[in-house]
């Protein structure tokens, strides 16, 4: 999971928008101001025109071993395309039948019901962290609709009024993301079966400020206050 946030990306202006929810994928690049080799290898495989270079390599390696067969190998765009499509359609994504057996429509609704509990809950203790008391709360999960590789699931708070825009969060407001939406009853891997047996990506959760009671206002300035003392 990553959480985009324009202090969190190498590259906060992309993340400007007009409306929300902002959509990423297919729309602008994610470059994540910390990751790993295996988070950037994940991410690199969601760009299209990489994909399409791994699935034609074999076309390359062999005119490479075989010269002579290099003016023929290039005649042939239609075996390229016909490549492309089964790496596309038939590897990396499944069937309209295998997105049907992922999971069964009562195991979705519960999973998406788990979802938006716990995304209300991370957007009440965010809103009262932050003293936002007016406006709208949106927690964004999108995923990438590739299939048979690890999931990519990025992760927003955008706020909706005359200006919209995604959250800076610092690193208390992201541990609360990252602790508590995803856990062993519900996975990154189990929102993608759902999301992919609805052909849904994004999943919005909306909250309006003002319904953020005393209480969790009065909790997040005590956690504030303990996290200073503690530093």
């Amino acid at each position: 999971m990553l959480i985009v946030a324009p202090n969190t990306v190498l590259n906060p202006a992309a993340l400007e928008t007009r409306q929300v929810p902002k959509k990423i994928f297919g729309r602008i690049a994610v470059l994540p101001r910390r990751a790993g080799p295996a988070a950037w290898a994940r991410i690199a495989l969601d760009v299209q025109i990489l994909r399409y270079l791994v699935a034609l390599a074999p076309f390359v390696l062999a005119m490479a071993i075989w010269p002579r067969l290099a003016f023929p190998i290039a005649q042939a765009p239609i075996l390229m395309v016909l490549l492309v499509g089964v790496v596309e359609m038939r590897v990396l994504r499944p069937t309209k039948a295998g997105r049907a057996r992922l999971i069964d429509a009562d195991a979705a609704e519960r999973g998406l019901d788990t979802l938006r509990f716990r995304a209300r809950a991370a957007l009440t203790r965010i809103a009262a962290r932050k003293g936002i008391e007016q406006e709208r709360l949106h927690l964004v999960v999108e995923q990438s609709e590739l299939a048979r590789v690890p999931p990519l699931t990025l992760v927003s708070v955008q706020i909706d009024g005359p200006e919209p825009r995604l959250l800076p969060l610092d690193a208390a407001e992201r541990a609360i993301l990252s602790d508590g939406l995803f856990d062993a009853e519900l996975t990154e891997r189990d929102l993608l079966r759902i999301n992919l047996r609805e052909e849904s990506f994004l999943r919005d959760v909306s909250l309006e400020a003002r319904a953020v009671s005393a209480h969790a206002r009065l909790a997040a300035r005590m956690e504030a206050a303990r996290a200073e003392a503690a530093e």
